[in-house]
């Protein structure tokens, strides 16, 4: 019988969206940047700001659904190339590329989609890159109790891009492993491997 746990927003989403409020703010944030709100180009822009950044906070619920290992399945089960766009918690920039996320099982085996589910949740908040890769890999470890977790993530950021040092093209890559990816060379060397980054 499958287990079902529900994944809800996460502690800091807590609070009510304010959507009103958010637009008067944004309205006043284009007005001291020295933008005229009222030409027409503009005129809907700080609505929409604050829906957008609602919608990129918020954070969809699901049910992580497992399943019994029945066949004692022993080998990486690896998910590449998830999609991955969050926003960087410093300037509030996107950042976006991809996730590669595997486990090695051990009673109990997870739905495939729920993997990129999980990795969409922890993104859907103001983020630091590092501390992401390791809520993802953290959750994945405490629920599944697998063998092993390896989460890799490659993101290029706005914030490196667009401005400052405005590096074009440039990626950031961390990796969080737990249990035998980290323990064996061996196995974190396929893990590797398997998603195309070279450790």
């Amino acid at each position: 019988m499958p287990a079902r746990t529900t994944l809800r927003a996460v502690p800091e989403a807590a609070a009510e969206v304010d959507l009103d409020a958010a637009e008067r703010a944004a309205s006043e944030f284009l007005k001291a940047l020295g933008l005229a709100i009222d030409d027409e180009g503009l005129q809907g822009t700080p609505g929409r700001m604050a829906r957008a950044y609602a919608e990129l906070f918020t954070p969809r619920e699901f049910n992580l659904t497992t399943f019994p290992n029945d066949e004692g399945y022993d080998e990486l089960v690896l998910a590449r190339d998830i999609p991955v766009r969050s926003v960087c918690e410093h300037h509030l920039l996107p950042f976006s590329g991809v996730a590669h996320v595997g486990y090695l099982p051990g009673e109990r085996i997870v739905g495939l989609s729920k993997l990129a589910r999980v990795v969409e949740h922890f993104a859907s908040r103001p983020q630091v890159q590092e501390r992401l890769t390791k809520q993802v890999a953290d959750w994945l470890g405490g629920q599944l109790h697998p063998k092993g977790v390896g989460v890799v993530i490659e993101a290029e950021h706005s914030c490196m891009t667009l401005r400052g040092v405005r590096a074009a093209g440039s990626r950031t890559v961390t990796s969080a492993l737990q249990g035998i990816l980290r323990e064996d060379g061996r196995s974190r060397q396929e893990f590797f491997a398997l998603t195309g980054v070279h450790a």
